[in-house]
């Protein structure tokens, strides 16, 4: 698809999203009717109704046996009339279990479309944003065959590396060469330092997921006085031996630079680095990332480092599609919306209650209806049909024909340790709570996660954080008030359900929450092992509720200090 993308194409495109959907799912039925998966409900019949009547809705492990039989070597046309040409292994940080899903070129094709159409937005909002360069953080991991012999890699992996990607990269301020090094410690290190020398030609900063940006902060915390040494001395350091990094680096690196040097070893000296991204790229208009849902955590942390610069969650797609775009790139992250783009995929939505559990109704994209909750289905044409995405959206509006959707959370409960189902949305209410009260002690939470601990009767949940001071006190020695902190229990327990909390204190069947901070870096660590497992640095989220004992003890080596709510939450 073409790059030439103008408002006019998303104006006709949600302005005539049923015949567009009708179109699509057409198009996919042609394609894939006579595949073995399809042919099993249609008898090779490409008829809407009949899809709708004989085609089951399916989780992904429905769906499994078929995905596994085509890696294993058998054709594409068990589940695809398209060849499959890839599958996109998601991160599994969400739910902790990695998935793959077939794909062919078409989901590149929407990718490239979908990042176009969300450039002509920002570049409506943002003054100069065409015009400047994007210091946006990109990372590929090792791309594995299947047995059949097709690649297997993150789909941001994959992406990267196909030639759609190299046609988006020409704003970059770093090399595409440097997003395709596979040591990541030497990409971010070449991608810092190219962001650095043309730092007065960064209009935005940005990675996929808040996580990592936080943890390039911290990077850049421990390495600015080698970064700036190479400014001033226009050589890159001899540990960066990926050679098409260092040839492509040095070219942008120039001449020897002593006053660049000068002016960033000025600013990262400072004792307070608030602002250090607003002082150090001082054009910066926005941090791009997605900061809905759970991503909300590190809002804090960004909003300390960039001077509260916008936060802007640009796009809203998976492993399994591409969704939409948030036309309204500028508001406040709560009130983030996605406006569905109707020719990325067939889409379909069970309504379900606020709760999260499903009503019997599934309804086409254009029949949802303002203000309820949905968990929607996609059928694309890569070989799913009618599958679940697990998350629940809420529809908050329409533009033109289109509905657009604020995203709640991910349907599974995320912790338990009697009977009370908490979840994503629970967790975040909790934690932005907890957050005020850091603030206010100035404190900032830099990362968190969480585990239900059952070894304790009764069971209770423990949230693990790792909190940095506003100012620099001298000692790197991190104060910790008991106050605070406890207090910090007491909130995040008043602001879960009402059955956590009669369970909480009427019955006594769940212990006090529990509050761990852990040493500095260690939730750069926690990426680090699960990148070490698999997981790449670009998808990387960090997991909400830790579910592997590995993990876990990554933490546990690095706890400081634990703090219990001392009062049972009112009821």
């Amino acid at each position: 698809m073409s790059l030439g993308c103008d408002f006019s194409v998303l104006e006709e495109l949600i302005s005539n999203a049923k015949k567009i959907q009708d179109n699509v799912l057409d198009k996919i039925l042609k394609t894939n009717a006579n595949t073995e998966y399809l042919h099993r409900f249609l008898e090779g019949s490409s008829d809407k109704e009949l899809f709708r009547k004989n085609v089951p809705v399916v989780s992904y492990e429905d769906v499994k046996p078929y995905i596994d039989r085509v890696a294993n070597g058998e054709p594409s046309d068990i589940i695809s009339g398209e060849p499959i040409t890839t599958f996109n292994r998601s991160s599994g940080t969400s739910s902790g279990n990695q998935k793959i899903y077939p794909t062919n070129n078409i989901y590149f094709e929407n990718l490239l479309f979908g990042y176009a159409l969300s450039s002509v937005v920002m570049s409506k909002h943002v003054d100069g944003y065409k015009q400047g360069k994007m210091m946006i953080f990109r990372f590929t991991h090792q791309i594995s065959p299947t047995p059949c012999g097709l690649p297997i890699a993150p789909a941001l992996t994959s992406f990267t590396k196909s030639k759609y990607y190299s046609r988006m990269a020409k704003n970059s301020t770093s090399p595409y060469v440097v997003a395709l090094c596979p040591d990541p410690k030497q990409s971010m290190y070449c991608q810092l330092l190219c962001g650095l020398v043309q730092r007065d030609e960064v209009v935005s900063v940005g990675t996929t997921f808040p996580s990592v940006l936080v943890q390039i902060v911290h990077f850049l915390e421990n390495y600015w006085k080698e970064l700036s040494s190479n400014i001033r001395s226009g050589h890159v350091s001899d540990w960066i031996t990926d050679l098409s990094c260092r040839d492509s680096v040095s070219i942008i690196l120039g001449e020897p630079n002593a006053e660049l040097a000068d002016l960033i070893e000025k600013e990262c000296r400072q004792e307070s680095w608030q602002g250090i991204i607003t002082r150090l790229w001082p054009k910066t208009k926005c941090i791009e990332t997605i900061v809905t849902g759970t991503m909300s955590q590190h809002i804090p942390a960004l909003d300390y480092y960039s001077n509260k610069l916008p936060l802007v969650s640009k796009v809203y797609a998976s492993s399994e599609a591409f969704y939409g775009l948030n036309l309204n790139p500028l508001s406040k992250p709560q009130h983030v919306s996605y406006t569905f783009l109707p020719n990325m995929s067939y889409f379909e939505f069970i309504h379900v209650d606020a709760d999260g559990e499903a009503t019997s109704e599934i309804v086409d994209l254009v029949d949802v209806k303002l203000g309820d909750y949905y968990e929607p289905l996609v059928t694309n044409y890569s070989g799913l049909h009618r599958c679940k995405v697990g998350d629940i959206l809420q529809v908050t509006g329409f533009y033109n024909n289109t509905p657009q959707f604020r995203f709640v959370r991910r349907k599974n409960t995320v912790l338990c340790v009697d009977v009370e189902p908490t979840t994503e949305e629970d967790i975040s209410k909790a934690l932005a709570r907890a957050t005020v009260v850091l603030e206010s002690s100035d404190l900032i939470l830099t990362g968190f996660t969480c585990y239900g601990d059952i070894s304790t009767v009764p069971g209770h949940y423990v949230f693990y954080v790792e909190l940095k001071a506003k100012v620099n006190n001298g000692t790197n020695v991190l104060q910790l008030d008991n106050k605070v902190l406890v207090e910090c229990c007491c909130v995040m327990e008043e602001s879960l359900s009402s059955l956590y909390r009669r369970l909480r204190g009427d019955e006594g069947s769940i212990g006090a929450l529990e509050i761990r901070v852990v040493q500095k870096g260690t939730f750069d660590s926690l990426m680090e092992f699960f990148v070490s497992r698999g997981s790449s640095i670009s998808q990387y989220k960090t997991p909400i509720c830790i579910k592997s004992a590995e993990a876990l003890q990554v933490l546990e080596d690095k706890v400081l200090a634990r703090f219990f709510s001392d009062r049972s939450p009112t009821l």
